[in-house]
């Protein structure tokens, strides 16, 4: 669901391709749930279907990796999700800010999946100053006039913005001013950066329209079925179409 753009060059330090970075998570969370299991070893075929891609074109990403597993075994998981983890700079802490606590920021900030893979939520903002000092998910709230101080005490080098569109651009700004060089953004809206800060976009509407034209289309394909199965044997079998180019043209008697 996360989509955006990136300013750094489209390859990694040993020349992994951005498509292959853009897999490596769905691959470890897949390996994740085989390790809490207590599956050893899994083929590529198997570690594919779960990941919801082809076999061909994981054993292509892992051999990026350098990680190619052994014939009739398959690949090591617990090994995997090491050279997975690693590559992702998951094994080490990463401090993350969370800017805008409404009903989304709030949410983000009690999601337990932050602090499972490689993130903790170092602080919580807000621009309401009835919100300071509120705790949210255990963390109190803090206010946007201390946002740079924020930054540079944690170490923050990932933000995140949940703030109503009008303001993500500010805050985006404040938040590259002090030294954050990753966003993932939530607010509906385009962000404008300078070279080498990194913007993931998350459009949960863009999302839902991508999903209503698929909707869409599936009840049209559906209604021309429909159609097809109510039309005569001879027209069904024609091999005419109509002026539309869909609907098979039936001859005059």
């Amino acid at each position: 669901m996360a989509t955006g753009r990136t300013h750094r060059p489209a390859t990694r330090s040993r020349g992994i391709p951005e498509a292959t970075v853009a897999r490596l998570p769905l691959y470890l969370r897949a390996l994740t749930a085989l390790s809490e299991r207590s599956v050893p070893t899994v083929s590529s075929e198997e570690l594919a279907a779960a990941a919801g891609v082809n076999s061909a074109k994981l054993r292509k990403d892992f051999s990026y990796l350098g990680s190619y597993g052994t014939r009739g075994v398959g690949y090591d998981v617990e090994y995997l999700v090491y050279q997975i983890s690693r590559e992702l700079g998951l094994t080490q802490d990463w401090p993350v800010v969370i800017v805008g606590i409404g009903n989304l920021g709030a949410a983000l900030a009690n999601y337990g999946g932050f602090a499972s893979r490689g993130f903790r939520v170092a602080a919580l903002i807000d621009a309401d100053p009835a919100m300071a000092g509120k705790p949210v998910a255990g963390i109190p709230v803090q206010h946007t006039d201390d946002l740079e101080k924020i930054i540079q005490d944690n170490g923050v080098s990932i933000g995140v913005i949940a703030t109503p569109a009008g303001a993500a651009q500010q805050v985006c700004d404040r938040l590259v001013g002090a030294g954050v060089t990753s966003i993932l953004n939530f607010a509906p809206t385009v962000l404008s950066v300078p070279d080498g800060v990194d913007v993931r976009k998350v459009d949960l509407s863009i999302e839902l329209q991508i999903l209503a034209f698929h909707e869409q289309r599936k009840a049209g394909e559906e209604a021309m079925e429909s159609l097809a199965e109510g039309l005569p044997a001879t027209a069904k079998g024609s091999t005419d179409q109509g002026p539309d180019g869909d609907v098979p043209a039936v001859m005059p008697a």
